[in-house]
């Protein structure tokens, strides 16, 4: 992109105008924020029980005490040999906002598919602390959209990002909020998926104002252009590939 060269008291000029729209930008955003909070909450029935490397835990567990929890829906399967890499890339922000997260209410859990034993070896290997769970033995994907059954995708009825279709993939990823009240009753309060998922993948907050902006100008036009795994980062020419095919099977690619 040419750029124009201007003097000082031009670009303050600029910056001022372009400041208005910001402010203006900010506001729809907070306003869009208190419509997210304000949605209808759906109560929890099911008793959601997961894997953790210390023995079975339910969802209530994953609170911690606290009344607000965060779950991130990682595309691990089962025998999945490598992690999906924009959920890596997502995770890779968490070990150090995980005690601001909790200082303020809020924990944070992954959940995937994959037996705990594949889970924490992936774990280690990343060299990750913030607490992940396995759902192998459990409902919980598929109730709440991020796994499909060999069925759904042939008949095109699997359900994500709020629509109907074959997802391409057995797992997807996303982001879940829940809340437990005093009486300890828990209530499902946000999902997000695809891009709006983006919201919680700060790195992008930075290359918003870079001059290349993100940079995913091919060949797959996503985070996969750039985003790599930790054992192959500062290698450039190896992007770090989902297990299977990137273009085709992971979640990156459906994120419009």
């Amino acid at each position: 992109m040419q750029h124009q060269i201007v003097s000082r008291e031009q670009w303050l000029e600029a910056r001022i105008a372009l400041l208005e729209k910001e402010k203006a930008f900010s506001k729809a955003q907070d306003r869009m924020s208190a419509e997210k909070r304000a949605l209808p909450w759906v109560k929890v029935e099911k008793n959601y029980v997961f894997d953790s490397p210390s023995g079975k835990v339910t969802l209530s567990d994953l609170f911690n005490g606290r009344s607000q929890l965060f779950i991130k829906h990682f595309m691990l399967a089962p025998g999945q040999d490598k992690p999906c890499f924009g959920c890596s890339l997502v995770v890779d922000h968490i070990d150090g906002i995980l005690r601001h997260l909790e200082n303020n209410g809020v924990s944070y859990v992954s959940v995937a598919r994959a037996p705990i034993a594949e889970i924490e070896a992936t774990r280690k290997a990343m060299g990750w602390n913030f607490p992940w769970v396995s759902s192998f033995n459990s409902d919980f994907n598929y109730d709440f959209d991020v796994s499909f059954t060999a069925e759904e995708r042939e008949t095109g009825t699997a359900f994500y990002n709020y629509k109907h279709g074959d997802p391409g993939i057995d797992d997807l990823s996303g982001g879940s909020v829940f809340y437990k009240d005093d009486e300890g009753q828990i209530y499902h309060t946000y999902s997000a998926f695809g891009r709006g998922d983006e919201q919680f993948l700060g790195v992008y907050g930075f290359f918003d104002v870079m001059p290349k902006g993100r940079n995913e100008n091919g060949p797959h036009f996503n985070l996969g252009d750039w985003a790599r795994l930790k054992e192959t980062s500062g290698r450039r020419d190896n992007p770090a590939m989902h297990s299977r095919e990137q273009a085709a099977d992971c979640a990156c690619s459906a994120q419009n």
